[in-house]
C-alpha cells in the first residue's frame, strides 16, 4: 500500500485543496497521513520519518514555496529521505515550478489539476520499498 503524506507548510490557513486530494488518495487505497495546518518544514520530515511514507504531498498558497520547500527538501536530504516522492501543489508560477524540480521536488501541479491525473503519477512514479 502506498503510503502518502499531506501536509500544509507555513502560514496558509486554506487547507480546502490538501483535503480534497487527501480524499482523492484514500479513495484510490493509499494510506493518508494528513498533519493538519501550519506545519514547519521540521515537522514535516519529522513526520515523513514516523510514518515512514512512500509519498509527502505539500500543500502550499501563501507564495512561501521557494522558502519551505527548499528547507523540506535540504531536511530529507539530512535524514537520507531521497526515495520519497516529493509533490507540490498550489499557485505556484511557472518559473518557480522549474527551480523546484531543480531542488529535488519530483512534481508540482497548479490550480485545476485533475485528482486522477495526480493519483497516476503517484502510482506511476512512487518508489517501492
Amino acid at each position: 500500500m502506498i503510503r502518502v503524506l499531506v501536509a500544509k507548510p507555513g502560514l496558509d490557513g486554506h487547507d480546502r485543496g490538501a483535503k480534497i486530494i487527501a480524499r482523492a488518495f484514500r479513495d484510490a487505497g493509499f494510506e493518508v497521513i494528513y498533519t493538519g495546518l501550519r506545519q514547519t518544514p521540521e515537522q514535516v520530515v519529522h513526520a515523513a520519518l514516523q510514518e515512514d511514507v512512500d509519498v509527502i504531498g505539500l500543500s502550499i498558497l501563501s507564495g512561501a514555496h521557494m522558502t519551505l520547500c527548499p528547507r523540506i527538501m535540504e531536511l530529507m536530504k539530512k535524514e537520507k529521505l531521497t526515495d520519497v516522492l516529493v509533490l507540490v501543489g498550489g499557485i505556484i508560477p511557472d518559473p518557480d515550478v522549474v527551480r523546484l524540480k531543480e531542488q529535488g521536488v519530483s512534481e508540482v501541479f497548479q490550480p485545476g489539476a485533475n485528482t486522477a491525473d495526480i493519483v497516476d503519477y503517484v502510482v506511476n512514479n512512487v518508489r517501492r520499498k
